[in-house]
């Protein structure tokens, strides 16, 4: 009895086995074997900052492109974009060097702490219980949500301080951080290397009179950085000013304009320059 059942599970098995055999050779789909080529000079970090959903669809794409005009691998940088360029015979794309900014520079001398949160140290969850700490709606919590997602260590926050800080050298761009931060206080901008690299450090778009109420940084929307900008560089729209970093020269007038000193300039290791020079890049 138990022998028959034996033969009869054996028999059944290699016929599944047959079966599966038959479909698999039926419905193989031979692969490009440029996209293995491809995927093996990328760094398989899948973060998504080719704008696709990871390495292997980031290859598939490359492979049938006829331009890498708008292909970016940001972790594997201007060295791995010319392997690929190569792999694929076109002409490499170097594009500009970005970097993860946090709009925000308010700490706790500038920004008056109205309560205290005693949760759990996550900014997702803070966020949605209330306001925060501060009557700033916009500005950073601190929480650290960012630090934990970056996987290059790019993002770190000071001890005794509450502000992420990203260290050029090492952030790629990747854009994890921007879709972490609950309050979409962070953006990818350009990095340059050949002059001063000026930002906004301010998030908040209250009217003049709350914002300054909320935090005395914040910026008023008061347009003179826009005026003394002789580029078109600087834009204010909903009582927030702006700087497109890829026409931004770094010139630093709208930085001396600014009355809120709620423009900054950030040193080479991401750091804003403190105290505020208004005499620099004359």
């Amino acid at each position: 009895m138990i022998l028959n059942a034996i033969v009869v599970l054996g028999i059944i098995g290699l016929l599944a086995a047959v079966i599966l055999y038959v479909a698999a050779t039926r419905f193989k789909v031979d692969e490009d074997p440029r996209i293995a080529e491809i995927e093996s000079l990328l760094p398989g970090a899948n973060c998504g900052g080719c704008g696709l959903t990871g390495c292997h669809a980031f290859a598939v794409a490359v492979k049938d492109a006829t331009s890498l005009e708008n292909f970016n691998c940001v972790v594997a940088g201007p060295e791995g974009m010319e392997l690929i360029a190569k792999a694929v015979g076109l002409d490499p794309q170097r594009g500009l060097k970005k970097i993860a900014y946090v709009k925000c520079s308010s700490d706790c001398d500038t920004r008056k702490t109205t309560n205290r949160y005693d949760g759990v140290a996550n900014c997702r969850i803070e966020n949605a219980l209330y306001q925060g700490e501060t009557d700033c709606v916009y500005g950073c919590l601190g929480g650290g949500d960012c630090v934990e997602a970056c996987p290059f260590g790019a993002i770190t926050i000071p001890e005794g301080e509450t502000l992420p800080q990203v260290d050029p050298d090492k952030c790629t761009a990747c854009g994890i951080c921007v879709r972490t931060c609950p309050r979409s206080l962070i953006e990818l901008t350009v990095w340059s290397e050949e002059h001063p690299n000026i930002r906004v450090a301010c998030n908040n778009r209250n009217k003049g009179a709350l914002a300054m109420k909320d935090c005395d940084v914040s910026c008023i929307g008061c347009m003179k950085c826009q005026r003394v900008c002789e580029h078109g560089a600087v834009k204010v729209a909903d009582f927030l000013a702006s700087i497109d970093t890829e026409t931004c020269i770094g010139c630093g007038d709208c930085l001396k304009a600014c009355p809120r000193h709620s423009i900054i300039e950030l040193d080479a290791a991401g750091k804003p320059v403190k105290p505020i020079s208004l005499t620099a890049h004359n």
